[in-house]
């Protein structure tokens, strides 16, 4: 999967360096998000999504010194001030505080900003990329109906930001994204140890 991300990355131009993954944390799916760090290609962005955990700051802090230590960009999940605090390169986003990107992009011009969209809605965020779902069919308890190849090419031609996939892309169904458009990969448990 990640040479299909890297292919994906060659294909695309950005107005930022993108990383090819991005690798998003669950506390159910990835419970171990330092072993996922560890594991992770060079260059990938790795999405801390603390949901309110107490020692979410010295979680991110930690994340932060593998993420140096192993050539990967570290962004949190919905909370841009814990992104400040912990010395993140940037934040994500969810679909409902997307509208805060081009704000966010202003305060932090160094940082990473991405947003999730769903289909058609990518087209109005304003990010430095935005992450389109559900492209195939999902185990995600929060996946929709997955749009397939056909449709997320559209998004993408349409979108005001570069895109990635997300929601079941493994090693058999990145290869089918080659065609699209996007610059590159978004995963949850198809990058986990």
């Amino acid at each position: 999967m990640a040479r299909t991300a890297q292919a994906l990355r060659r294909k695309a131009v950005a107005r930022k360096p993108l990383p090819a993954l991005l690798a998003f944390t669950d506390p159910q799916r990835t419970p171990d998000v330092e072993a996922m760090a560890r594991a992770l290609p060079r260059g990938t962005a790795l999405v801390y999504r603390a949901f309110g955990a107490p020692d979410a700051l010295a979680a991110a802090r930690r994340l932060k010194a593998i993420c140096r230590a192993r050539g990967l960009i570290l962004l949190i999940g919905a909370d841009a001030s814990l992104a400040a605090r912990a010395g993140a390169d940037g934040v994500h986003l969810p679909e409902r505080l997307a509208h805060r990107a081009p704000a966010l992009r202003r305060t932090y011009p160094h940082w990473l900003v991405t947003a999730a969209a769903h289909g058609p809605r990518a087209t109005r965020v304003r990010a430095d990329a935005v992450v389109v779902s559900a492209i195939f069919p999902s185990a995600s308890p929060s996946a929709g109906k997955p749009i397939g190849t056909l449709r997320l090419a559209q998004v993408v031609r349409g979108a005001a930001s570069p895109v990635y996939a997300l929601g079941g892309i493994n090693d058999k169904t990145a290869r089918r994204l080659l065609s699209t458009g996007v610059i590159g990969i978004a995963a949850v448990e198809s990058l986990r140890t």
